[in-house]
């Protein structure tokens, strides 16, 4: 294990976040807000520290898919508490799990909080929270890979370990190029989404916080009810941008290299629009009789079906009052989740069309036992090594439900409270159904319910492996 390697790329990561809090910070001091000192104070400890880090660079640079794995779990974990030092030091959240559960929240994108009056904090603290979002949306070490020079064979494990889906490849032959592709991808976005929510007459300071949220697919809003307040032409704005950060940033690049065909042919893309627009439909009909009007209703279908299956989080109704059909294929599109690759949580719909193919596969084989059958997407035979990993994953995926599952039920909540706060969690959507609805928190857990559903939030933003690796014991023998 290159540990020296590890300290070294951590001590980077806290010198990065350092001076990412040099924009709350400002905000701060234009403002006049106290807050300013408490930046000021968490800026100066992360340069401190992160510098003793990174003053000695280690001679053995490689690393390895185990290095990999470690480095990218403890970094997440490291930049979550550093992170979670202004809300302590601003008094925003005197509570050290609860900062650290809203701290993880950020930057995994989850936008579960455990806090009932957002408007109450200063917009320092409130833009903190949203930037959380932005940083953890495309991955911290993303970034650094693109700033920082690392050997190439560390580049791709960290990436690997860091980025959604059951596999990663370049977009360019170097690492440094297609990191760098990707947050130019991811900033545009950004930025022609804050131009667009300024256009249509929401506060400058407002298009910020809700750009950060939705590039992330976050969802913590800066006002107690979400997005509901806002006009219903800044709502379709927010609901286009959910859908477009919910997929694979690849299919950006091949639209930015004239590559139409290929998009036209990508299996994920279509199912993921597919799955999206039935059940926009589907709930559209449904609650058409609580709205009285079809395109009121599907203004609101459209909202949270895009906002709960990109994992965003936000809300325009409380859909925990509608039809018990409704909030089923609600649940069932957080499950599916956003497409590999993008900044979305959930299984992702590449592993879904994967465990469908074989399932197919399966049964043809069971009925031709002569046949050889071979699992193709997008006209390309699929690497048997894919399909395992899609297969281990869905293991581990259920395990560690239904772990947290039991564990969490101890606090004598119901089943649907239950059930959609452990999704929530692992598929980094935010809120659930009943409990944990959208009008409601995770303030009210207690500390071992919450330690629980930080663990999850970090295993589902990193695909589960890398953070379990780190309770396996032949990860840490020489």
């Amino acid at each position: 294990m290159n540990y020296k390697m590890i300290r070294y790329i951590i001590g980077w990561l806290i010198v990065f976040e350092s001076v990412f809090m040099l924009f709350p910070a400002l905000v701060a001091l234009v403002c006049g807000e106290n807050s300013f000192f408490s930046f000021l104070i968490s800026i100066g400890l992360g340069l401190l520290g992160g510098g003793l880090l990174v003053v000695k660079k280690p001679k053995r640079t490689t690393m390895y898919a185990r290095e990999g794995f470690v480095t990218v779990s403890v970094s997440w974990l490291v930049l979550s508490v550093f992170g979670a030092i202004p809300f302590l030091l601003t008094g925003s959240i005197p509570s050290v799990i609860d900062a650290l559960f809203e701290s993880v929240s950020g930057f995994t994108t989850t936008g579960a909080t455990i806090l009932s009056d957002v408007e109450c904090l200063e917009k320092s603290v409130l833009l903190w929270r949203s930037f959380t979002h932005w940083i953890g949306g495309m991955g911290v070490l993303v970034f650094i890979m693109a700033v920082i020079p690392l050997s190439g064979g560390s580049n791709i494990h960290l990436m690997r370990a860091e980025s959604t889906g059951p596999s990663v490849s370049k977009l360019v032959p170097k690492m440094k190029q297609t990191a760098l592709l990707l947050y130019g991808m991811y900033i545009t976005l950004t930025v022609i989404e804050m131009v667009l929510l300024i256009l249509w007459k929401m506060p400058v300071f407002d298009a910020v916080n809700t750009a950060f949220s939705t590039a992330g697919t976050g969802g913590f809003g800066i006002k107690n009810d979400s997005i509901t307040s806002y006009s219903p032409g800044i709502q379709n704005i927010v609901t286009i941008f959910m859908i477009l950060f919910g997929v694979n940033f690849s299919v950006y690049y091949m639209i930015i290299c004239k590559k139409f065909w290929d998009v036209f042919k990508s299996t994920e893309l279509k199912a993921y629009l597919g799955i999206l627009f039935a059940a926009i439909l589907a709930i559209t009909f449904n609650i058409k009789d609580m709205y009285g009007e079809f395109f009121v209703a599907l203004r609101h279908a459209a909202f949270q079906v895009a906002s709960i299956m990109s994992s965003t989080g936000f809300s325009t109704a409380d859909y925990n009052v509608w039809h018990g059909f409704s909030k089923t294929v609600l649940v069932t599109v957080m499950m599916i989740g956003a497409c590999a690759g993008s900044t979305g949580g959930g299984i992702k719909v590449f592993r879904i069309t994967v465990l469908l193919k074989t399932l197919k596969k399966e049964l043809e084989t069971s009925v031709h036992s002569r046949s050889v059958k071979k699992i193709k997407i997008d006209g390309r035979i699929l690497n048997h090594e894919v399909v395992r990993a899609v297969n281990v994953f869905m293991v581990a995926y259920i395990v560690l439900f239904f772990c947290s599952m039991l564990i969490i039920s101890m606090e004598n909540y119901d089943f649907t409270t239950n059930f959609t706060a452990i999704a929530a969690m692992i598929n980094n959507t935010g809120p659930g159904l009943e409990a944990v609805g959208p009008t409601q928190n995770f303030g009210k857990f207690n500390i071992l319910t919450k330690c629980v559903c930080i663990l999850d939030m970090l295993a589902g933003r990193l695909e589960l492996f890398p953070v379990l690796i780190l309770f396996t014991p032949s990860t840490w023998k020489k």
